[in-house]
């Protein structure tokens, strides 16, 4: 049986949550390192991308699955049994949020790719993306 756990431990393990520099973000930059692409990382741009291509005015953004919902895998369609009142809005606004943003960068001029968590170990999604990237 799974043990509960206290509110200020559920608070101490949320304020741990990173926006930055994540495991998942770090595996699909020393891929896309691998294959020779040269980012900068966090620019002030709409949403703050995880990493960004000047070169090819494109941004990427590795979203991590239960925090943006994601549409691939069963982590998106959790169902969340405690405080709904808060999370299913707060969900909802993360990924408005997110439509927002990329229509933003796209208005700018720039090129929105996306990652999700569960994709980073498919090779096939990340040579994908280099693809796009080389084509420009």
């Amino acid at each position: 049986m799974a043990r509960r756990i206290t509110a200020s431990q559920r608070s101490r393990m949320m304020a741990s949550v990173g926006k930055a520099n994540t495991r998942p973000e770090l595996a699909v930059r020393r891929f896309l390192h691998r294959q020779g692409f040269r980012y900068t990382l966090h620019q002030q741009l709409p949403g703050t991308p995880d990493i960004v291509f000047p070169k090819y005015k494109t941004v990427l953004f590795v979203h991590g699955c239960f925090w943006h919902q994601c549409p691939h895998c069963g982590m998106g369609a959790r169902q969340i049994a405690r405080n709904r009142d808060y999370w299913l809005p707060k969900f909802n606004r993360n990924r408005s949020r997110d439509e927002r943003v990329q229509k933003q960068l796209i208005d700018q001029g720039w090129r929105v790719l996306v990652v999700w968590e569960c994709q980073i170990s498919d090779t096939r999604v990340l040579n994908s993306v280099a693809r796009k990237l080389r084509r420009g």
